[in-house]
């Protein structure tokens, strides 16, 4: 039977620990060097079930998938990073900002040290965005 994909799922906190592993990976990652992974980098000392369970969850909502390669399983991501946190970005700025990108800018301008150097770097990605 094939898997239903929930194309505007969010993920849970493990589920975004364990795809920001993956994706820190830059490629396809073994279950045994995700959860060192995750033990070592994230502190979280999951068992081999939980991680494969999660996987298939994510698997599940069309973030990554698992295969066998020989006597080993992996796992290949099926959206990107920068995908994710695209989407991430817009439900945020919709939910907390009604959309209004000025005052997602705006709030983040307020609240983090930003020095002359990225404020320049900003005035210049906004000004790339006209031309």
């Amino acid at each position: 039977m094939k898997p239903v994909y929930k194309e505007d799922c969010s993920l849970s906190t493990c589920e975004t620990i364990i795809m920001k592993a993956i994706w820190d990976k830059g490629e396809d990652i073994s279950i045994g060097e995700l959860a060192e992974t995750l033990r070592t980098k994230y502190n979280k000392d999951y068992k081999r079930t939980t991680i494969v369970t999660f996987i298939l969850n994510l698997s599940a909502k069309g973030f990554a998938r698992q295969y066998r390669a020989g006597k080993y399983a992996y796992v290949h991501a099926l959206k990107s990073e920068e995908e994710y946190k695209q989407k991430l970005l817009k439900d945020q700025t919709d939910f907390w900002y009604h959309g209004d990108a000025v005052k997602v800018v705006a709030a983040l301008c307020s609240s983090a040290n930003i020095t002359q150097k990225e404020r320049e770097t900003i005035r210049g990605i906004l000004d790339d965005l006209d031309n």
